[in-house]
């Protein structure tokens, strides 16, 4: 009778769920969904729930966005981290500030490159005042509302005082709900003897050298997991499927082809949020 010869139980290297969260948040225009919760909830469920990762590393590189999409999508990722009690780690690559700072928050440690910006906690609203310019060329604005707040802000109308001070409770309700996150997830690790609210930004460098809390020091995603995990440590990407179009770089004739003159302007409010940080 032949017998079998068991090969011993062989182990499994450990892996990293790796999410790459990049981009403005919650702005959208054709050939690029944005980054939002619809977007990215299909890939956080799958890094948490495929095998048992040691841990999920976060990718971050977004000048921020809509406040309710960057508190959805770390919402997302807590609950599941504290469900499955898996670790996270956000890893900056040029920016995580405002929102990109929000999301990296949602993590158990972040960790940047010394020239990486982070920071920018608080919240701004940008416009324009189009009064004038129409005014000048005899262009007519017509508005007819039910309901006294419904022309709230509108930019082809002269400001007035109580719009601007409405705007600005609104926007310090936003600050405050911020605000609350960083101090939940920092906590005792942010800087005692400043205000870390201000919209200031810092360098990885600076943020460390200042001892301001924001980051926990400075490391690159492959050399940082293997220093935690081993260096037998496998990484599986989660990351959105991009379109037909972006992959052979026609996005921007995809737009014009469809009139998407929206898509135009998202495309550079994106742009000037970017370069805020000097990218």
């Amino acid at each position: 009778m032949k017998l079998i010869q068991r090969l011993p139980f062989v182990k499994k290297p450990p892996f990293v769920a790796v999410l790459r969260l990049q981009g403005a948040i919650g702005m959208s225009r054709p050939g690029s969904p944005g980054l939002s919760d619809a977007t990215m909830a299909p890939l956080i469920e799958r890094a948490f729930a495929r095998g048992k990762p040691a841990a999920v590393a976060l990718l971050i590189n977004s000048p921020g966005g809509s406040p309710v999409q960057s508190s959805l999508i770390a919402g997302r990722i807590r609950r599941l981290a504290d469900e499955k009690k898996i670790p996270v780690h956000a890893f900056v690559e040029d920016v995580a500030a405002s929102g990109g700072y929000w999301l990296a928050c949602a993590a158990d440690n972040i960790w940047a490159d010394t020239t990486s910006v982070v920071g920018s906690i608080g919240v701004i609203s940008a416009s324009f005042g189009l009064d004038q310019f129409i005014g000048k060329y005899g262009i007519e604005r017509r508005v007819h509302t039910a309901g006294g707040s419904k022309s709230f802000m509108d930019p082809f109308r002269p400001e007035k005082d109580e719009d601007v001070a409405r705007l600005k409770r609104l926007l310090e309700d936003m600050h405050i709900s911020f605000k609350e996150h960083v101090t939940a997830r920092r906590g005792a690790k942010l800087a005692s003897d400043r205000d870390m609210f201000t919209g200031d930004i810092w360098t990885g460098r600076q943020a460390l050298a200042e001892n301001t809390g924001l980051i926990d020091g400075i490391g690159h995603v492959v050399p940082k997991l293997k220093e935690l995990y081993g260096d037998d440590i496998r990484m599986l990407d989660y990351a959105p499927k991009r379109s037909f179009f972006r992959r052979f770089g026609v996005q921007l004739g995809t737009e014009i082809a469809t009139g998407a003159t929206g898509a135009m302007f998202a495309t550079a409010e994106e742009r000037a949020m970017w370069a805020r940080y000097g990218l």
